[in-house]
């Protein structure tokens, strides 16, 4: 037997758009259920959203802390950012993010792992990368506000990551996956053998 998740679709006799709101809106859905009832999903609609393990030659993570409102936590976090339109390249997304957040460019990128975050009442997909070969960006730093005008920054062992994230210090949701993904990769066929950058992602199709 495979493992693998596989695509499908579940009838949906209707939908509406209760909320809509800059970047993302809730949907309802009418779906039929197997036994032919049907029942009402409420979900977030998000377009997608890149993350990047920026590894550094001496195996330190880069990270940047934020405030994040609807945990009432300032979270440790490795830069990530949206989609801005649909069938963006993720690529080019992150290597954008990586700029725009920590001013660092990288001169390798693999695809670590492709993600949903919450698949029970979001339909957000993530594609998380691994850049190595670091250096810093050219010219000046992009402009920030908000939450991103308070953000610090670090640049962190991996094994103090991956001792953190047992240890339930460390909770976003990226960080986790992506630092615990790296170590997976390490020991199995390494680094080099993770897929190219431009692997295809099903979840958000892209233009290479």
């Amino acid at each position: 037997m495979q493992v693998q998740d596989t695509p499908e679709e579940w009838r949906v006799t209707a939908t509406t758009t209760p909320f809509t709101g800059k970047k993302t809106s809730v949907r309802t859905d009418e779906v039929v259920m197997p036994d032919g009832s049907v029942a009402r999903r409420d979900y977030q609609v998000h377009p997608g959203s890149v993350a990047v393990v920026a590894l550094d030659e001496q195996d330190r993570v880069l990270l940047l802390k934020q405030y994040r409102h609807p945990v009432r936590q300032k979270l440790w976090e490795i830069p990530a950012g949206l989609l801005d339109v649909p069938g963006e390249n993720p690529l080019h997304a992150a290597q954008r993010e990586l700029y725009e957040e920590a001013h660092v460019k990288a001169g390798d990128w693999r695809v670590l792992t492709d993600v949903y975050t919450t698949p029970g009442g979001c339909d957000e997909a993530v594609r998380i990368f691994l850049a190595r070969d670091l250096a810093e960006a050219e010219g000046e730093r992009y402009e920030v506000s908000e939450e991103e005008a308070d953000m610090e920054f670090a640049r962190v062992p991996l094994d103090e990551l991956v001792r953190g994230v047992l240890a339930g210090e460390l909770h976003n949701n990226c960080l986790v996956v992506g630092v615990l993904s790296l170590l997976a990769a390490r020991t199995a066929d390494g680094l080099d053998a993770l897929r190219p950058a431009d692997a295809e992602w099903p979840a958000r199709p892209f233009e290479a």
